[in-house]
């Protein structure tokens, strides 16, 4: 009600002073409350021109602004996809390094010569190991057949001993009840073999039965049969028999050494009885030993007889044992092994029964794809050729290889190969350039 009689109250002044009214504003939050005021269509025209403007003017400053943010967003990611190209041509330069690039000047200095895979025959080497051994004959166990104890001895491990060597005394009355055997034996096939002949003459006479003198003849046959067997015996423990007589009689007998060799066990003591079963003593030959390999099933068709090969132990290495293979084992075990023997082609003192050995057999293989050796880089531990991609450009490859022979090196994988341009000469130049690279 109040501000209706204001403008009331406004209008008639405005209507005196004849201005063409046709607004009324009525003002709040001034001083004294609300006011009234009336004002004409052109000044209202004109504040609403000014209001028009300034918000037209408004939202081109908005518009303006999204723009200008538009703009710095498509140059930022402009110049962040130059940053990234560059990074990403920088990381591809660092991740192939193998590739190497020479210009025709670069290429003449490093005397890059091109070539290709060559057949050659190139003998490989199999790393086997096994032990020393000997024959049968050559080692012997000795031991008493009818037992007895041991009176004397004088052997320890390692002595030497010579064929026909007294190397032990045994005693045992049994020796001296088997003596007496024989000799009682031998006088009665005297007076037997007397009687027998003695019956002979009488029955070709016909003075005595054919009876008696059967009796007689069959008496004569078992006892030299009994003396025979007495006599052996004597010899089973080293007496000889045509010098045993009542004035030999012995206790004791004497254990020869059967062999050349040395002592390699010594199983009893003086005083110690011994079983015919056991062993007193183990000697060995070592003239003849030979060497006992572990061949695997796989490696087995390239062995034969008569190759050669080169052993050696693990204490010295460098001390070479050269071998010959004489026997090639015809069974695989379970362990899909089997062993082979070889001679040694020089007899040394300093090789023992039973010490391990490890061996190098020469395997001649068919004619492989080799490179010559200056062919060949290695770099970081393993072993690289370089292919000619062009005419100036290279590329470092890593390679299998196998043996080595006459200068000529096996290519295992030449398969991966196939129609390349190997470079035989100046790879180590190719190299330099490389690493160069990787460094800058």
């Amino acid at each position: 009600m109040k501000n209706q009689h204001l403008a009331t109250s406004f209008w008639p002044l405005a209507k005196n002073n004849k201005l063409p009214i046709s607004r009324v504003v009525i003002l709040s939050g001034v001083e004294g409350g609300n006011k009234q005021y009336a004002i004409s269509n052109e000044q209202f025209v004109n504040e609403r021109h000014c209001e028009r403007s300034v918000a037209i003017s408004s939202q081109s400053n908005t518009i303006m602004q999204k723009i200008k943010t538009i703009l710095l967003f498509v140059v930022s990611t402009f110049i962040v996809a130059c940053g990234n190209d560059k990074t990403e041509k920088k990381t591809a330069e660092t991740a192939n390094p193998a590739m190497v690039s020479l210009t025709n000047e670069q290429l003449t200095n490093a005397n890059v010569v091109l070539g290709k895979f060559e057949q050659k025959s190139i003998s490989s080497i199999l790393k086997v190991n096994g032990k020393i051994d000997v024959p049968p004959q050559n080692m012997v166990s000795v031991s008493v057949p009818l037992g007895g104890y041991l009176k004397s001895t004088k052997l320890l491990p390692g002595m030497h001993v010579s064929k026909g060597e007294v190397i032990a005394v045994m005693e045992d009355q049994q020796y001296i009840q088997l003596q007496q055997d024989y000799l009682l034996a031998k006088a009665k096939l005297n007076f037997i073999q007397s009687e027998y002949n003695r019956q002979k003459e009488l029955n070709q006479s016909k003075a005595s039965s054919d009876k008696i003198f059967q009796q007689t003849e069959s008496e004569f046959i078992s006892q030299k049969i009994t003396l025979k067997s007495l006599a052996e015996k004597l010899k089973l423990i080293g007496l000889n028999p045509e010098t045993v007589n009542e004035n030999t009689i012995s206790k004791s007998i004497n254990i020869y050494s059967p062999i050349n060799g040395y002592v390699t066990m010594v199983n009893v003591n003086i005083g110690k009885y011994s079983q015919p079963s056991e062993v007193l003593f183990e000697l060995v030959n070592p003239t003849d030993i030979h060497l006992a390999l572990t061949i695997f099933e796989k490696d087995l068709a390239q062995i034969e007889i008569g190759q050669k090969l080169v052993a050696y132990t693990n204490n010295k290495p460098n001390e070479k044992h050269p071998c010959e293979i004489i026997l090639v084992g015809h069974s695989v075990s379970k362990d899909r092994i089997t062993e082979v023997h070889c001679h040694f082609l020089d007899y040394d003192r300093t090789l023992l029964p039973g010490m391990y050995m490890n061996a190098e057999i020469e395997l001649k293989n068919n004619k492989v794809n080799s490179l010559p050796v200056d062919a060949i880089v290695k770099f970081e531990g393993n072993q690289y050729v370089f292919v000619a991609i062009d005419k100036n450009n290279f590329e470092m490859i890593p390679v299998t290889v196998g043996a080595t022979e006459n200068g000529y090196i096996e290519i295992v994988n030449a398969k991966d190969f196939d129609n390349k341009k190997i470079v035989t000469q100046g790879t180590y130049n190719l190299l330099m350039k490389s690493k160069n690279k990787a460094e800058e």
